[in-house]
């Protein structure tokens, strides 16, 4: 039975022209070379080459049988290689959602560096993501990676901490708590705001409310939006104050200003997730990637 050492036998007597030559490239002795071609020959039932005692060289058949076994032969070697790059997390597709505040000040920088470091791997992002629409598609398997709010109370994730943000206060330019350099909690019971839906679920909407509770304040909710840009848009058409993640503050929009949040300072977490039980090298080392760019 033909098998790839046949093939890589043949190639070289076909390339050096010699048997004692292929041999040598081949380091075998050359009556076990001679032999194997003799064999390969007969399982084919055609001759390959011309025999004298100066040279070998191709018949027909053996030309148009070279041009093949060289395909195998590289089509083995790519597999080869191939495999060698999934095992090493180099290749792969994978979806990465993104919650609204990463989506701004992340994303641009996170793209770049996953296009540096594995280049082989296809990348698809979704951002504007509330945290539990991330962890149904996460379950789903409509993304791979979710950047998103904690908590995530489903065991089948593993959730990783990535950092705290502090959390601030959007405001139009021309509100009266604009003109001050930060803002405390309880100064916003007097405001109307605008929060991420609580129909949507969205953490942001609790951590706001739990805020607002804790300083004694009443909050008056006006609007409730899905989108971290649609809030901050609203807030430039004057439309209340918002209090958000401080990466927010890279949606620079005309009409805006941020200003910190004190007394009591507060922050909230980000977090990397994925399915526990997706463990492909090229998951792996993307969220490697993610971590270590987060610290840096």
């Amino acid at each position: 039975m033909v098998n790839l050492r046949h093939f890589a036998y043949f190639v070289a007597v076909a390339e050096e022209g010699h048997f004692g030559r292929a041999a040598e490239r081949l380091h075998m002795a050359q009556p076990p070379l001679s032999q194997a071609i003799r064999r390969l020959e007969a399982e084919l039932g055609v001759e390959l080459f011309h025999r004298t005692t100066r040279r070998v060289g191709l018949t027909e058949a053996g030309r148009a049988y070279l041009a093949r076994a060289r395909a195998i032969l590289a089509d083995v070697d790519e597999a080869g290689h191939e495999a060698r790059r999934v095992a090493a997390g180099a290749v792969g597709h994978l979806a990465i959602g993104c919650v609204g505040s990463a989506t701004y000040s992340l994303l641009p920088t996170l793209s770049r560096h996953l296009a540096a470091e594995l280049p082989g791997v296809d990348f698809a992002f979704r951002g504007e993501m509330l945290a539990p629409d991330q962890v149904e598609a996460l379950r789903a398997g409509a993304i791979d990676i979710a950047l998103l709010r904690p908590p995530v109370a489903d065991i089948s994730l593993t959730v990783t901490l990535l950092r705290r943000d502090r959390l601030v206060v959007a405001l139009p330019v021309d509100h009266p708590l604009a003109r001050r350099r930060q803002i405390r909690v309880a100064e916003l019971g007097r405001t109307d705001l605008i929060v991420h839906s609580a129909d949507r679920r969205s953490v942001m909407y609790g951590v706001v409310l739990g805020l607002l509770r804790d300083a004694g304040v009443a909050p008056r909710i006006r609007h409730e939006v899905g989108e971290t840009s649609t809030l901050v848009t609203l807030v430039a058409g004057g439309l209340g104050l918002a209090v958000v993640p401080e990466p927010v503050t890279a949606l620079a929009l005309a009409g805006v200003a941020y200003r910190p949040l004190v007394r009591p300072a507060a922050t909230v977490d980000l977090s990397v997730a994925h399915r526990s039980d997706r463990t492909e090298p090229h998951l792996g080392r993307t969220v490697d990637v993610i971590r270590r760019m987060l610290r840096s």
